[in-house]
């Protein structure tokens, strides 16, 4: 399917989610290293082109099943969270050593449901993130596993992978399925099925086609894979179902293999700041001077030295709104400080800030990503 290639050949930035069933071998527990080195094969292809990769793996417990000897029983939590923390080493090695042998290396990053929806961690694991993909490394996604707990857990890593890829606004996200994307009915059950080529918007009925887990080490079926491509088409991105068992199920993708890829209609870009701006809750305000507004103006950075007076109770991750001296909000953006922090680095450059707070934070007190120009007019009906 052309359209479904192209999405994979146009976009910069793709967050690619590995599920436990196609890391291991059911019968006998052990990883399928073969097809793990043909996925980083894959994956050597693609960022040899400019793209940026993150992957979300799976498999941590499953691994840990296996050397703690559990696979043959029903575990408790506190069993899985054990295993959890056995298998979890063993699955960054297996990624780092298959990506190491096309001179690429990989980072683990370990999210709770926290870390994604809660403003100032959201802010951290982005930027640790972004930082890693500047520096040309592949970041590794996993859940927590070994401190979540099932109230609290995002239940499967389609949906971490969907916020993952809202996150840091990666234009597309490919889940390798254990199936070649959506039917209008399961086809193991039913011979009349239809596979589902494209997926403008996830209605009601295209969520009446998803069904459950049927695998022993899968913890979604094909419901939370649309639940995530709703998370992941209102971030912005594109999102992909295809079947990950082949080996190079990225390059059989780009070569035509038969999957559903479901479509955004907004940009990522746009998506984070329709979500900053759209912000109910703003918690403090600055005024900034004209060198400042000439530069955010710009597209640009708000940095502190272009402060001339803070309002509010904020802290970091916290909405806050930009203002000119005639109290005019220009824009609104996510602080990295509080505002007691913002205070005492107002007017400064980034170069006194470790001696003034304590530590040498962000240069920014808003950056350019995380900064939304506000089309908001004066009262004299001149906008912005």
């Amino acid at each position: 399917m052309k359209n479904l290639s192209n999405k994979v050949r146009e976009a910069s930035c793709i967050v690619i989610k590995i599920g436990s069933a196609l890391l291991i071998n059911e019968s006998t527990g052990r990883i399928k290293s073969h097809w793990v080195k043909s996925l980083c094969k894959d994956i050597a292809l693609l960022k040899s082109s400019g793209k940026k990769i993150i992957l979300v793996s799976s498999g941590s417990i499953a691994i840990g099943r296996e050397i703690l000897n559990l696979k043959f029983k029903s575990i408790k939590l506190e069993e899985k969270q054990a295993a959890a923390a056995v298998g979890q080493g063993q699955l960054m090695h297996l990624w780092a050593h298959y990506l190491a042998q096309h001179q690429i290396t990989a980072a683990q990053i370990l999210l709770a449901p926290e870390d994604t929806e809660t403003r100032r961690r959201h802010l951290n694991a982005r930027a640790t993130i972004k930082t890693l993909l500047n520096l040309d490394v592949i970041p590794v996604v996993n859940e927590n596993d070994t401190v979540t707990t099932y109230e609290i857990r995002f239940g499967d890593n389609d949906r971490l992978a969907a916020r993952v890829a809202g996150m840091i606004s990666a234009d597309l996200l490919i889940l390798l399925s254990d199936i070649d994307g959506l039917y209008t009915a399961d086809p193991s059950r039913n011979v009349n099925a239809k596979h589902v080529p494209e997926i403008n918007e996830i209605t009601e009925d295209i969520l009446a086609m998803g069904g459950s887990a049927n695998s022993t080490f899968a913890s979604g079926g094909m419901i939370t894979k649309l639940s995530a491509g709703q998370i992941a088409t209102k971030a912005g991105a594109d999102m992909i179902i295809c079947d990950g068992r082949p080996k190079n199920p990225i390059n059989r993708l780009l070569n035509g293999d038969r999957a559903s890829l479901f479509y955004s209609r907004i940009e990522p870009h746009t998506a984070r700041e329709k979500w900053i701006a759209g912000s109910l809750k703003v918690s403090g305000s600055v005024t900034i001077d004209e060198g400042a507004l000439k530069a955010i103006s710009e597209g640009k950075s708000l940095l502190p030295v272009g402060i001339k007076s803070i309002s509010g109770n904020f802290d970091r991750g916290d909405v806050i709104s930009v203002k000119t001296d005639d109290n005019f909000e220009i824009a609104r953006g996510l602080s990295n400080y509080s505002n007691k922090q913002a205070n005492q680095l107002k007017g400064k450059k980034s170069a006194s800030f470790a001696s003034i707070v304590g530590f040498q934070g962000r240069a920014e007190l808003i950056h350019a990503d995380d900064l939304v120009i506000m089309k908001i007019k004066r009262e004299d009906n001149e906008s912005t």
